[in-house]
């Protein structure tokens, strides 16, 4: 009764609300115009496609599983780990004071602190303050870090960075300086590809560590993954965005 109810709700709600009110317009335009009709019923199939958890699941685990997590011979060859930022809100009220990592990067933060924890090497926080009003990620990172007791000593930061690129040219900067030449890259599964590419493009061979995954490797079907939801049509756009940003980063190198 639970999963019916959902699967109901789903059609009175956007984008359900939306898909109904296209159906009734591709019906309605048949009337007059058949080809535009065909259209229209064209797009709508696709955009109820795009926001159902069915196509979601299969789109983001395509882009998910390219790299598993290392084996222990590969991280016990590290000699840094770099943590990429993702979001962070300036103003949001914390634990231990004012500004919180976004769910993304919270997620990152918690694979980057376990690692650090198991290896005992330096975390290096990638990400800086995007948006005026957003906050400076490796700044907050840091408060979290020390809060949680990784030693200051174990800390870097860098904190220009405003997209991928920038986290690896800047990054690499530090690595340099540093003399740290094998690090382990934690980011989001679905983002992996695209730091990857941007860290070779700097020179540096990196050990991919993958995290804060969106869907299970192995997906099984369920009827209420057919109903529109707003949640599968984001995992599906993030898709299509990481996809056009890695191939304008193996095109134009940014």
């Amino acid at each position: 009764m639970v999963y019916l109810l959902k699967f109901g709700a789903s059609w009175i709600l956007p984008p359900g609300l939306f898909i109904i009110l296209l159906i009734i317009l591709t019906i309605y335009l048949t009337r007059f115009n058949f080809k535009i009709s065909l259209l229209v019923g064209f797009w709508t199939l696709i955009f109820y496609l795009m926001c159902t958890g069915f196509v979601a699941e299969k789109a983001m685990g395509w882009l998910e599983q390219k790299y598993s997590p290392p084996t222990q011979t590969e991280l016990n060859s590290a000699d840094v780990i770099i943590m990429l930022g993702g979001g962070a809100i300036r103003d949001a009220q914390d634990v231990d004071g004012e500004g919180t990592l976004c769910a993304s990067p919270a997620n990152r933060l918690l694979t980057a602190v376990r690692l650090q924890k198991m290896l005992n090497l330096p975390i290096l926080l990638s990400g800086g303050q995007v948006y005026s009003d957003s906050g400076a990620e490796a700044v907050i990172a840091l408060r979290i870090l020390q809060t949680l007791e990784v030693p200051t000593e174990k800390i870097l930061i860098e904190t220009k960075s405003v997209n991928t690129t920038q986290n690896a040219i800047f990054s690499a900067q530090i690595l340099r300086e540093k003399n740290l030449h094998k690090p382990i890259i934690v980011t989001s599964a679905f983002h992996m590809r695209r730091a990857v590419l941007n860290f070779e493009q700097q020179g540096i061979e990196v050990i991919p560590f993958p995290t804060d995954f969106l869907v299970p490797r192995e997906p099984k079907f369920h009827y209420t993954k057919i109903r529109p939801q707003s949640e599968a049509l984001l995992l599906n756009v993030t898709v299509m965005q990481e996809v056009l940003r890695t191939f304008v980063t193996e095109i134009f190198k940014v």
